[in-house]
């Protein structure tokens, strides 16, 4: 059984929730006329270190015409508009598209797979077992990104055996499971299946998410994990802002309804929720989106990662609880209060030698919640790696700052050498 299901792309979707990033700008246009009163009249509030700017710009506003001063702030806004569109059409209309490959599929439950890169082109059958856990939310293939940009293929190359979990999107069934269900399910005879396949215990490797999944399967089955590597994790919620947790908190009434109607949190709410970690990020990155003909393979690594972006799947109703309420709300991670099946997961208990590699520019999961791992595990050895969320796996230095530094901690932990 083989084959990695194609990538789409011939209709693109993204940037998701466009309705959202246009509404955005639209409301920041109109925003911005209407605040002109209140900052010529000097009564918009500043923060204290922008004083002397905010008095600096309230001077010139005032000496401005009117009639001018709207005409220029809406030939700005149309101009920044105008650009977004533009870089929002060529991606869309970018001809590089994402290529599968041949990769084996060694087992199959529902719409989970479990694929083998360690059988595939330039891989070695032998060597030590990695069981790849990636998230829920996003498809594993950030993982396998472009030729150069592929965690996957570096470990088979470096003479591991990766397995990686291909999650997809939840069919019937799964949209009635919750964490239990994929950990003590899914996760753990995926892991029989490797280890039956390989003769031997494995390491596993969890990514975001993922690597909660994998910490929990570690705690479950010890004598069959052999190592820990956990990749931008996050543990201790604690950290979550007080105000987004309120707002989470507000939203929750909202979006049970909506699991209410479609069995799953939809994969545009949930885009939504990641935008607001930065609005303008996808406003930035498509104004500056202009293909080149002199910077080719830039165009594609943009468009391939812009591809994997919107190319998310929703969380079935449990886990968007559990995850939502549970981990951000109630932090029952870091309280030692999460469970799976009837196993508290209490990361002193995990005995097998881990790796935390924690980005120091991540935005999605912040460091100050991912580092408690790394005191919290025995035989932990804590990294800080000088990248972002992403940019650790599949951006260019992932291959020198994770890529080679894990597939040699994967071989010496797991018993390779």
């Amino acid at each position: 059984m083989t084959g990695e299901k194609e990538v789409r792309g011939a209709n693109r979707p993204g940037p998701r929730p466009l309705g959202l990033h246009l509404a955005l700008q639209s409301l920041t246009w109109l925003s911005s006329r209407s605040a002109l009163p209140f900052l010529k009249a000097g009564w918009q509030p500043w923060s204290p270190e922008l004083t002397s700017e905010a008095e600096a710009l309230a001077k010139e506003l005032a000496a401005a015409d009117p009639r001018a001063l709207e005409a220029a702030v809406d030939a700005e806004a149309a101009i920044r508009f105008a650009r977004f569109l533009q870089g929002v059409a060529a991606y869309r209309a970018h001809p590089a598209r994402r290529s599968a490959g041949d990769i084996p599929v060694v087992w199959s439950e529902g719409t989970t797979r479990l694929l083998d890169y360690g059988l595939g082109k330039g891989g070695k059958r032998g060597g030590v077992p990695v069981l790849v856990v990636p998230s829920l939310i996003n498809r594993f293939y950030v993982l396998d990104l472009a030729p150069g940009r592929s965690l996957l293929r570096h470990l088979a190359q470096a003479g591991l055996r990766p397995f990686v979990v291909d999650w997809d999107a939840p069919g019937e069934t799964e949209r009635g499971f919750g964490l239990s269900d994929y950990v003590a399910g899914r996760l753990e005879r995926a892991l029989d299946v490797v280890t039956a396949e390989t003769g031997r215990p494995a390491a596993v490797m969890g990514y975001c998410m993922g690597g909660l999944l994998a910490l929990a399967l570690a705690a479950r089955r010890p004598a069959e994990v052999s190592a820990l590597a956990l990749l931008a994790t996050p543990w201790d919620f604690a950290t979550l802002p007080e105000a987004k947790r309120q707002s989470l908190a507000l939203m929750m009434p909202g979006l049970e309804l909506m699991m209410g109607a479609f069995g799953a949190l939809p994969v545009d709410v949930l885009q939504a929720l990641f935008a607001s970690l930065d609005p303008w990020l996808t406003v930035r990155k498509f104004r500056r989106f202009t293909p080149r003909d002199e910077e080719p393979a830039a165009d594609s690594l943009f468009v391939a990662l812009e591809d994997w972006l919107n190319d998310g799947v929703p969380l079935s109703a449990p886990v968007a609880r559990e995850t939502l309420a549970g981990w951000y709300l109630e932090n029952l991670p870091g309280r030692g209060e999460w469970q799976i099946g009837d196993l508290a997961v209490q990361p002193a208990e995990v005995r097998q030698p881990a790796l935390v590699m924690v980005p120091a520019r991540d935005h999605i999961v912040a460091p100050e919640s991912a580092w408690p791992l790394a005191t919290a595990l025995p035989r932990a050895d804590g990294r800080a790696i000088a990248a972002g969320h992403i940019g650790m796996v599949a951006g260019s230095r992932g291959p020198e700052l994770v890529h080679a530094p894990l597939a040699e901690w994967l071989l010496e932990a797991g018993g390779g050498r």
